[in-house]
């Protein structure tokens, strides 16, 4: 099984921190939260893992070089220009051989969820025609927030980024489980898009063609300077839930 972890960003929101850190490689628990995700996706059974890279490059790969390579086969891949979540899933495509689902993660999410049940949902999806399955949670401002709406079967029938006028308060968690079909929505809608959106650019090509999921456990966007705090101080009592025998 195999993993796309998105690791790029700038991290503009955290700096003067992230202007010596990656955003990906800023600590939890005296952890960085790229390593907290390599556990996370070894634990539920990911065996790949492609890592995008652009601000401060060289330090995540000195990381990377230290992982074991027992656990998890790492591929990175150094972005001189940001391509986009959309654009790197495009730039390698390659990546994804044969018909396996594959999961799409951004790594500023600081997440305990059980990613095995995203991936067995997106299977059953898939034999009703889903590209790719979306972990929802329940937002307290929708308006901040891609805001999903869904039928009676869980399809995602439209899709929006920060809405004003919000129709639900089922917001994109980013994590997803996706079919290699959806490289060809990519292919089709990448043109004229640099860099190229998942969010704005290709979920809103395909609502009637994804499934969203409800998610339990913790999830927390470490984006911000408060949030990140929030994040150490939840992360030390939550910790207890990413044994393996709890995944």
């Amino acid at each position: 099984m195999k993993a796309f972890l998105l690791a790029a960003g700038l991290g503009t929101r955290l700096r003067p921190l992230t202007n010596h850190t990656p955003k990906c490689m800023v600590t939890i628990g005296e952890k960085p939260l790229l390593g907290i995700w390599l556990n996370h996706l070894a634990l539920c059974g990911i065996r790949e893992v492609l890592i995008n890279t652009h601000h401060l490059a060289d330090r995540v790969a000195d990381f990377l070089d230290s992982w074991p390579k027992d656990i998890l086969k790492i591929h990175p891949v150094h972005e001189p220009f940001l391509l986009g979540s959309a654009g790197t899933l495009l730039a390698n495509r390659d990546f994804i051989h044969g018909k396996e689902n594959f999961l799409i993660v951004y790594a500023d999410n600081l997440c305990n969820y059980r990613l095995s049940k995203l991936l067995q949902a997106q299977q059953a999806n898939r034999e009703r025609g889903a590209l790719l399955t979306m972990a929802l949670f329940k937002a307290s401002d929708p308006s901040s927030c891609g805001i999903a709406e869904l039928d009676a079967t869980g399809c995602i029938t439209g899709f929006e980024e920060k809405p004003e006028k919000p129709v639900s308060n089922l917001a994109n968690a980013g994590i997803y489980a996706a079919s290699p079909e959806i490289f060809t929505f990519l292919k089709a809608g990448s043109e004229g898009h640099q860099p190229y959106d998942i969010g704005q650019h290709l979920l809103p090509r395909i609502t009637g063609k994804m499934y969203g999921l409800p998610m339990e456990g913790y999830l927390r966007d470490i984006g911000t300077p408060e949030s990140l705090e929030i994040a150490r101080r939840e992360w030390r009592e939550l910790q207890p839930l990413l044994r393996p025998e709890t995944l």
